[in-house]
């Protein structure tokens, strides 16, 4: 049973229906493998093991009467530490927020899981508010990526891609404000869905606004699947969120890529894409073409939103923390405190121009998917680098994180789904992702498309050495 934390959740529940192995088994073999792994990854705020062991012991007897509670009963489950989970302390990766408080609530995305018997085992890292595309924090200091603990795993969902890369649950929750779910995916070599914004429902909204997604972040393109049947489902205290749209994710998955028009843009026509990666992504488009998509190399032509992201994104950052007492700013991550202090410049005419510039971006993309069903980047144009790093080079002042992160944010300022899908390693042996984006509303496809993909190739089944 030493290999039970390596087995999928789709594996799992079959396997509790058959009564080849229990809850607690799984339950005790994924605790064991956070503690054999954590302190080198540092992927985990707080483990909850006797919590844990309770809730696989009550899905065991679910199952043993042949009654679960849900298609993910029993199954080991992070949840990253910016969402609510009743009874644990939600630090958000800093030391401005008193633990000492009600915890008596569940995000969405938390209470359906539990609601359908998800076995939590613990929250997973991220930097401080989720503001970064690495995960390191004033909170909890340096994650490191599994592959190459010199490296880090990405942001801000970096505990949830350490964690699913290393084996310790094969269900993640993060979250995507610029990219904090695809990065770490792309980094930690596993899958990461950031869907339409609205279809998975949040709660509290996020302080970043209307850029802020949460999603499932796992090990195989099946498992998220089977998360966002769960996690899209309704919650009347987010009243951003779509209506249930009625789709099984699951169903279909082998409908593959055949007869799809995909839009290939290597560089969205201004980035400079690391060799290594635009080779990898190259080969990758190879493959979805050999399965039957119309491949076109064409850029969706519009010039980097970065100027519109950060003056949005900044605008959060002041919302959130711009009226801390002084005692506290000196809490903060000293670069996210600076990103305070540059947002007391934005004015109310630079915040309305970003808005307008994110329509007219918003407007154009969704003109350009009518010719297509999917456009493809590379998730990343570099592997990942050194933990603890804000950025491969010295960060230029403003540009901060956003600089090296050039294929996911504009994908948050449109609102549209798009995945992460392992693509293929470096000379280094560092993971190199496939970027899927789609036609608002159409994660399905999406969700397809990886699924095509991953069951052409076997990057998904690799492990990193030593795990």
């Amino acid at each position: 049973m030493t290999e039970l934390h390596w087995k999928s959740a789709a594996k799992l529940v079959k396997g509790y229906a058959k009564k080849k192995f229990s809850p607690v088994e799984v339950a005790e073999a994924c605790l064991a493998q956070i503690e054999r792994h954590d302190k080198a990854l540092n992927a985990m705020v707080a483990v909850r093991a006797e919590e844990a062991l309770a809730q696989a012991k009550a899905s065991e007897k679910r199952w043993m009467k042949a009654e679960p509670q849900g298609p993910v009963d029993g199954v080991p489950t992070l949840v990253k530490d910016l969402l609510l989970v009743r009874g644990w302390p939600t630090l958000r990766g800093s030391l401005t927020i008193d633990r000492n408080q009600s915890w008596d609530q569940d995000a969405p995305s938390v209470a359906r899981l539990r609601e359908c018997g998800a076995v939590f085992l613990g929250a997973t890292t991220t930097p401080e508010f989720g503001w970064k595309g690495v995960t390191d924090s004033p909170l909890t200091g340096i994650t490191r990526n599994p592959w190459d603990t010199t490296r880090t795993p990405g942001g801000s969902s970096g505990g949830s891609s350490a964690a699913a890369a290393a084996g310790y649950a094969p269900l993640t929750l993060g979250t995507d404000g610029g990219g904090s779910i695809r990065i770490p995916a792309g980094f930690s070599g596993i899958f990461g869905h950031k869907p339409s914004f609205g279809r998975v429902p949040a709660f509290p909204l996020s302080p970043f606004g209307t850029v802020a997604h949460v999603g499932p972040m796992t090990r195989t393109v099946e498992d998220a699947c089977l998360m966002m049947n769960v996690i899209s489902q309704p919650d009347a205290r987010d009243w951003t969120a779509l209506p249930p749209d009625g789709v099984d994710y699951t169903a279909k998955l082998a409908k593959g890529v055949k007869g799809l028009k995909i839009a290939f843009s290597p560089t969205l026509g201004y980035v400079d894409v690391d060799p290594e990666i635009a080779r990898l992504v190259k080969d990758a488009v190879r493959v979805l073409a050999e399965l039957g998509a119309a491949v076109e190399e064409v850029d969706p032509g519009f010039v980097d939103p970065a100027p519109c992201f950060r003056v949005l994104w900044w605008s959060g950052a002041r919302a959130l923390l711009g009226r801390l007492p002084a005692e506290k700013k000196k809490l903060l991550d000293p670069a996210l405190a600076d990103v305070v202090e540059q947002s007391m410049a934005i004015s109310l005419e630079d915040y309305q121009d970003a808005v307008k510039a994110r329509g007219m971006l918003g407007s154009q993309m969704r003109q350009f998917m009518e010719g297509y069903d999917l456009l493809v980047t590379p998730t990343l144009p570099i592997p990942a680098f050194e933990a603890g790093k804000l950025a491969p080079a010295a960060p230029d002042s403003t540009g901060k994180w956003v600089n090296w992160t050039p294929f996911s944010y504009p994908f948050n300022l449109t609102q549209q789904p798009a995945a992460s899908v392992p693509c293929g390693f470096t000379a280094k042996g560092l993971p190199a992702g496939l970027h899927l984006v789609g036609r608002m509303f159409d994660d399905r496809t999406v969700l397809n498309a990886a699924h095509a993909y991953e069951r052409a190739t076997d990057w998904h089944k690799s492990r990193p050495p030593g795990y």
